[in-house]
């Protein structure tokens, strides 16, 4: 376990939160330490120069790009110069870095090279909080999927475990990918799940729907064309099931038993799949042994 300074020590990676959409959302912190610092690390280095710009910082040479084609290379090389003394701060496309972007990477590496290194945020905007507090869906527990494989065994995976998820899930997704994402979540979470699909938050334009998923889907499927800007979909959880019962219980256990399991081992095998108590498993085992 270690502890960082947290004075104005050289040599540090500073994740700096920008705006997910309206300018107005940079902070006041956030423009101080991209103009001090020594190194903007970017996704983009032309989005980044256009922000920059915004603000009236210059440029003069410091952006490095870090994005999926250079991102180990990258990162290492950055790592390096926060371990020479440089202060690096790192911004994505919009919103708090490090989340579906290179940004965890380089923290990563940063702590790999010296676990002592400083790592710091200048927090701000980000689309999965913005979405979900907005999506009137529950907030006290949820999970965050981000981008979801684009087709195979790993989606479907995903899917599964979307569908299966008490919690409420957020999902990023882009506008060309949203009508097929939003019908594969209909087939594992069913029409009725509650849901809510954000477009351009924070802008002129911002766009919250808000209803079943089935409605959602459908809506998407019948624009003329693709929305513009990144979606994020809420998906509410999944329902309790309801208790199970006595002669589901009892039929469960007799069909384990009918296997040739012990009395223990069937409770344990009915408790698991119907998601009863054990001793309630183990008392109807019990009871079906001695007819």
């Amino acid at each position: 376990m270690t502890s960082q300074p947290s004075g104005a020590a050289r040599g540090r990676l500073v994740l700096v939160a920008t705006p997910i959409g309206n300018l107005g959302d940079l902070s006041a912190r956030a423009v101080e330490t991209l103009r001090d610092a020594d190194v903007v690390a970017c996704e983009d280095t032309r989005r980044t120069r256009a922000l920059l710009s915004a603000v009236e910082i210059p440029g003069r040479g410091r952006l490095r790009a870090v994005h999926e084609h250079n991102e180990a290379e990258a990162a290492a090389r950055i790592a390096r110069e926060v371990a020479d003394g440089q202060v690096v701060a790192y911004v994505s496309d919009a919103g708090t870095p490090g989340i579906s972007d290179p940004g965890a990477r380089l923290v990563a590496a940063c702590v790999d090279l010296d676990p002592d290194m400083v790592v710091t945020t200048v927090p701000g905007p980000t689309a999965l909080a913005a979405a979900l507090v907005v999506s009137g869906l529950p907030t006290d527990r949820f999970v965050f999927e981000g981008f979801l494989a684009r087709r195979g065994a790993k989606r479907r995976a995903q899917l599964a475990a979307v569908g299966a998820e008490p919690r409420t899930v957020v999902i990023y997704e882009s506008p060309l990918r949203l009508r097929a994402t939003l019908d594969a979540l209909v087939e594992v979470c069913g029409p009725d799940r509650p849901a809510a699909v954000a477009r351009e938050l924070t802008k002129l334009h911002e766009e919250v729907l808000r209803g079943p998923l089935g409605a959602c889907a459908a809506l998407a499927a019948a624009a003329v064309s693709p929305p513009r800007g990144e979606h994020v979909v809420v998906v509410g959880g999944a329902p309790t099931p309801a208790d199970a019962t006595d002669e589901e219980v009892d039929v469960a256990v007799t069909a384990a038993l009918g296997e040739g399991l012990s009395v223990r081992d069937a409770a344990a095998m009915v408790a698991v799949e119907l998601g009863v108590a054990k001793r309630r498993a183990y008392t109807a085992a019990i009871n079906r042994r001695g007819r």
